[in-house]
């Protein structure tokens, strides 16, 4: 049995929460740089441009890329053979406290109704998969309230099918796309049940930008959906374009017979991630 320190969990999620929200990650600004040269609207070519003055002025002078600095999700990987000392949701929950106050963080976190502040971003939403061996992962997001707010879970009959699926996530991107902050990414996530496609359809964001699924009927599903997503003609920050997403990533589990659970994720252009291994 591997015991990993607490502190070692603290430290590296307080680091990655800091970073992740002062840094656009290069896979992401690689996207937007691809999308632009593509782009053939001068005015969404022009925002794209924004998007990455903005993005480097973040990292040069280390302010946030966006004043939501969102809400800590982490996807925890751990091996069978491991366990954390002291805990590992008290070890993820202090690192994203520690992070909050290290990296002045806006304090985002609230009762649902009496809307009283936390005061340190806790707690975290925290999902554990238990994994053969004896290491630790955590795919760290900061999920903004914006795009979160337009996303969609659905129970499609079955008889919906793959059409469903992508008319489902069409119309998500649709109805909700301008409010999200695109240009965006989106994670749909199909099966299991109504929790499971969330879940499902939120990890697939931790995914390197724009990587087919390994499944071809997934593949297939992203590049249908990115490219009718594309044709709505929102663009980037809503002003027209094509660019109103730049990539699409889709995951599926074996579902109830009577059931067809879909679920579809918004994720605006400061996509903010980090994967911890230790």
């Amino acid at each position: 049995m591997r015991i990993i320190p607490a502190e070692d969990v603290t430290r590296a999620v307080a680091e990655a929460a800091v970073d992740i929200n002062y840094h656009l990650g290069p896979e992401m600004v690689e996207a937007i740089e691809r999308a632009r040269a593509d782009e053939p609207s001068p005015v969404a070519r022009d925002v794209l441009g924004q998007v990455l003055e903005n993005a480097r002025i973040a990292a040069e002078g280390t302010f946030p890329l966006c004043q939501d600095t969102g809400l800590m999700v982490a996807f925890v990987e751990l091996g069978e053979q491991a366990r954390v000392e002291g805990g590992l949701n008290a070890a993820v929950t202090e690192g994203v406290r520690r992070g909050t106050e290290e990296g002045y963080l806006r304090r985002t976190v609230c009762d649902p109704f009496s809307r009283e502040n936390s005061g340190d971003n806790t707690p975290a939403v925290i999902h554990v998969d238990l994994v053969p061996g004896d290491g630790l992962a955590i795919d760290l997001l900061a999920k903004g309230g914006g795009s979160e707010n337009m996303s969609r879970v659905a129970m499609l009959t079955p008889a919906a099918g793959l059409d469903g699926v992508v008319e489902l996530a069409v119309e998500t991107a649709g109805a909700g796309g301008v409010n999200a902050c695109p240009p965006l990414l989106l994670g749909v996530g199909v099966g299991g049940d109504l929790e499971m496609a969330a879940k499902l359809a939120k990890k697939t964001l931790a995914r390197p930008i724009g990587r087919p699924a390994d499944d071809e009927r997934l593949a297939g599903l992203e590049a249908e959906i990115l490219e009718r997503v594309n044709e709505l003609g929102i663009g980037p920050a809503g002003l027209g374009g094509r660019t109103t997403a730049l990539a699409v990533h889709a995951a599926a589990l074996p579902c109830h017979i009577a059931s067809l659970p879909v679920a579809v994720v918004l994720q605006c252009h400061a996509h903010r991630h980090r994967r911890i291994e230790l």
